[in-house]
């Protein structure tokens, strides 16, 4: 009975011992800075192009195609299923669908509304309805609408000359 008693008593005083114990504090150490490699500007280094763009269209040779078009995207239905062109339809990358244009043909479609632009490949055929000129991928349509509810807009269209 009495170890129980002695044991009992040694394990609530080191309980107590140890949540009354102050720890000593160090000072945090300062941890080096690393740099990120990705905003370092490198001139030896050629860039690789780039597959999707909606930054710029600088030195780009635009020649008009329409005015005033009427712009629509892709349902989400239409995600993993083949464009006409033989590729699968990705909602998340800069594609459109026209019904004449060449597949490949990069273009520049530009919201009339305020003036925000994106540049897509045509790989699919459509729209399939009289009053518009080109869907857009649900991507490309969303960096460039001003309405985020709208599923329609004008836009220009400029094809890009390589």
């Amino acid at each position: 009975m009495k170890k129980k008693k002695h044991l009992i008593l040694y394990t609530l005083t080191t309980i107590l011992i140890s949540c009354f114990t102050v720890t000593s504090q160090t000072k945090p150490t300062t941890e080096p800075k690393i740099q990120d490699t990705a905003k370092i500007i490198r001139p030896n280094i050629i860039p690789l192009p780039v597959e999707d763009s909606i930054f710029t269209d600088k030195g780009l040779k635009l020649k008009p195609y329409k005015k005033n078009a009427h712009a629509s995207y892709y349902s989400d239905k239409f995600n993993g299923r083949k464009t006409a062109s033989g590729s699968r339809f990705n909602n998340s990358k800069y594609t459109a669908a026209h019904k004449k244009l060449p597949f490949g043909t990069r273009v520049k479609v530009t919201n009339e509304a305020n003036g925000k632009f994106v540049i897509v490949k045509i790989t699919d055929r459509g729209p399939f309805v009289k009053t518009r000129e080109i869907d857009l991928s649900k991507r490309a349509f969303m960096d460039i609408t001003k309405n985020k509810g709208a599923g329609a807009m004008k836009v220009t269209i400029e094809t890009i000359i390589e």
